[in-house]
């Protein structure tokens, strides 16, 4: 059975999104999902924490998952009646609600884009090398490939990029949903443990992953309970 667990305690932010949100997804650490766990984290807004093991999935994929959304992919979001379905589509909207995580003009937004899709791109490939039916080949090619490729590019963004030279978040001293799931695709493939030692050679993207795990909130995240490594 799955388990649920409520975390933190309802706040102004649960009132501009509706209620608080329940995420259906694995239970770990890693993944899409968590990327939606760090927003309401760092926002500081209730949730409630679905968690389903990975022998659990099959079968409640097949049932309960098909009803909730078409193309039977995780994580989905109950909502005030609503069903949310898409992580990134996810952020964007929280982020237009809470006027926050997020540009405030065009050419902002536009940059928050760029990154969030590069971001998409990357895990793609991540997630088809990873779990492939031989991955001990498979992704040690792709952290030379595609892994590289994308940390180099990246790299270059967040250097020459005027927004970004401002601070360490993509915006610069800013936050956005951006930084949130470039920091997740970092830490999914190993790169924020053993004192950042796969990005010695990347050190804007290292300076963004430290600025995150300096944030109070989500310091006290990987410090607790819930997150799961």
């Amino acid at each position: 059975m799955p388990t649920t667990q409520r975390a933190l305690h309802p706040s102004a932010g649960n009132d501009t999104l509706g209620g608080v949100p329940e995420i259906l997804y694995f239970d770990g650490s890693r993944g899409r999902g968590q990327a939606v766990r760090l927003f309401l984290e760092d926002a500081q807004i209730a949730y409630d924490d679905t968690r389903y093991t990975f022998d659990e999935y099959p079968e409640w994929k097949e049932t309960g998952l098909a009803k909730l959304n078409p193309v039977k992919t995780i994580p989905v979001v109950k909502l005030n009646g609503k069903i949310l379905t898409q992580s990134y589509a996810i952020l964007r909207y929280w982020a237009k609600l809470l006027k926050s995580y997020d540009g405030k003009t065009v050419e902002e937004q536009y940059w928050v884009d760029v990154l969030c899709d590069i971001v998409s791109d990357w895990r793609t490939l991540f997630l088809q090398a990873a779990f492939s039916p031989n991955p001990g080949e498979t992704y040690p090619k792709h952290k030379e490939g595609h892994r590289k490729r994308f940390l180099d590019g990246v790299e270059a963004h967040l250097t020459s990029n005027d927004f970004s030279k401002r601070g360490p978040f993509v915006l610069g001293q800013t936050i956005t949903y951006a930084d949130i799931v470039l920091y997740q695709i970092a830490h999914d493939e190993d790169l924020t443990q053993e004192g950042r030692k796969g990005l010695q050679q990347y050190p804007r993207l290292k300076h963004l992953v430290n600025a995150m795990e300096e944030r109070p909130n989500i310091k006290a995240f990987l410090a607790s309970d819930r997150y799961r490594g």
